[in-house]
């Protein structure tokens, strides 16, 4: 078993990658492999809804970071996706890659288990955390809960790992997560048959 944590900080060793990083080392404490993957600082190309994501299987657009990602999903069991908050909101670089790999490989990321975690200053985690399940809620992903909302407070760099509560959060999580994951690899069962999509748009 394997669980990808995304690192939707621009900064590769800052709080959120510490806050992932308790969650990661309390999975593999419980005997799962773990992977990370961090966005980096550069540009994301957003979603431009261009439809073509439905032909080819994948965005139209070829850059790195979108490959990584999907590759790492399409390996992984179980997902856990981390931001820090700006404007009360998870990073715009992440929703961008977001956007994009949840319209193009959905079929792929579908039934398996994910969760969210917010790093803020202050206020905004859950206003973030809220923003970064939808992706999970609308795909038939079963959400990973802890004993709290899955958020760790921490300014600087470093700051994070004096919030006790918050980093006892992360470790609940990743065993609630390990414990989800051996769950469903003990009770092996068929997906569901889903049914065929039926959209209804308000205006005609």
């Amino acid at each position: 078993m394997n669980v990808l944590l995304l690192n939707g900080s621009p900064n590769r060793g800052g709080n959120t990658f510490l806050a992932l990083t308790e969650v990661a080392n309390t999975l593999n404490a419980e005997g799962v492999e773990t992977s990370f993957v961090h966005i980096g600082a550069k540009a994301v190309q957003g979603c431009t809804a261009c439809g073509k994501c439905s032909e080819l299987g994948r965005c139209v657009f070829k850059d790195d970071l979108y490959n990584r990602v999907r590759e790492a999903c399409l390996a992984a069991d179980g997902i856990v996706v981390g931001s820090p908050v700006y404007y009360a909101g998870p990073n715009g670089s992440l929703c961008a890659l977001l956007d994009r790999l949840f319209f193009s490989a959905s079929d792929t990321l579908a039934y398996k288990p994910a969760a969210s975690v917010a790093v803020c200053r202050r206020g905004g985690a859950s206003a973030t955390f809220d923003r970064l399940n939808k992706y999970f809620t609308i795909n038939n992903m079963p959400l990973v809960s802890s004993q709290y909302w899955n958020m760790v407070y921490g300014c600087d760099p470093g700051e994070a790992s004096r919030d006790a509560e918050g980093l006892q959060t992360m470790r609940t999580l990743g065993r609630n997560m390990a414990w989800l994951l051996k769950s469903i690899q003990a009770g092996k069962q068929p997906l569901p048959k889903g049914e065929e999509w039926t959209p209804t748009n308000f205006i005609r």
